[in-house]
C-alpha cells in the first residue's frame, strides 16, 4: 500500500536517502511501520485489535516452550537488516532471536539476520507484501523459518529452507490442523491453526 505524500526531509543537493524519508513518515504518522525492501518503501498503518491479540496468543506458546529464556528471546517489532540493499530492512511482527541479539546490532536500530531463528508476520490490508515481497527478503537474509498468519485467506504458512530469494519448503495449513514448527528454532512448538486464525478475525460489521 502507499503512504501519504511526504515532503523532502532534506536539501535537494544532499544525497538521496530512503532512510530519511522513512523516518519522516514515521514522525508524521505515529503508529505507522515503514520498511525498505529492494529499494522500495513499504508502509503499514497501525494494526487493528485482532492483529495485536493474535500476536499475544502466539507469544504464549513460544514462551511456554522456553524460547524466552537464557538462550533465546521472543520479541516484537525488532528490525532485521536485509542483504538486498544498503538501506534495506524489515520489521517482523514477531521473531525468535538469539539471546545475544544486542551483540549483533548494525545501525539504525537494525540487527544482523544471523541471530533470527524465526520471523512471523500477521497480515493486514497489505497482505500481498507478507506473502510475496517479504518471502524473498527473508529468504535472502537466510532466516530459517518464516511464518505467515494469513487472515484474509484463513491459512497459516510455514516456510523453511531458504535458498536464494525463495524458500524451498512452503507448507500451507488450514483450520483443523495442528502444526509443529521445526526444532531449529530451539524448542518444540505446536500451534493450533484454527485457534490462531479465529483470534485474528475481526467481528462482522
Amino acid at each position: 500500500m502507499s503512504a501519504a505524500s511526504v515532503e523532502q526531509p532534506f536539501d535537494a543537493d544532499e544525497p538521496f536517502s530512503l532512510t530519511a524519508i522513512a523516518d519522516e513518515i514515521m514522525e508524521r504518522h505515529p503508529g505507522y511501520r515503514v520498511e525498505i525492501i529492494g529499494g522500495h518503501l513499504l508502509v503499514t498503518p497501525s494494526p487493528d485489535a485482532p492483529h495485536a491479540i493474535v500476536l499475544t496468543d502466539l507469544v504464549l506458546p513460544f514462551a511456554a516452550a522456553g524460547l524466552h529464556g537464557e538462550e533465546s528471546k521472543v520479541v516484537q517489532n525488532v528490525a532485521l537488516k536485509l542483504p538486498t540493499g544498503d538501506e534495506d530492512y524489515c520489521i517482523p511482527d514477531l521473531a525468535v532471536v538469539d539471546a545475544d541479539i544486542d551483540d549483533h546490532f548494525i545501525e539504525n536500530n537494525t540487527y544482523d539476520p544471523v541471530c533470527f531463528r524465526l520471523v512471523l508476520e500477521v497480515t493486514s490490508r497489505n497482505w500481498r507484501d507478507d506473502l510475496k515481497t517479504k518471502v524473498g527478503a527473508y529468504a535472502e537474509a537466510k532466516v530459517p523459518v518464516y511464518l505467515v498468519v494469513d487472515r484474509k485467506h484463513q491459512r497459516l504458512h510455514v516456510l523453511t529452507e531458504p535458498e536464494g530469494s525463495e524458500y524451498t519448503n512452503h507448507r500451507v495449513h488450514a483450520p483443523g490442523e495442528t502444526v509443529t514448527l521445526p526444532d531449529s528454532i530451539g524448542a518444540e512448538v505446536t500451534l493450533d491453526v484454527e485457534q490462531i486464525i479465529k483470534a485474528g478475525q475481526k467481528k462482522a460489521d
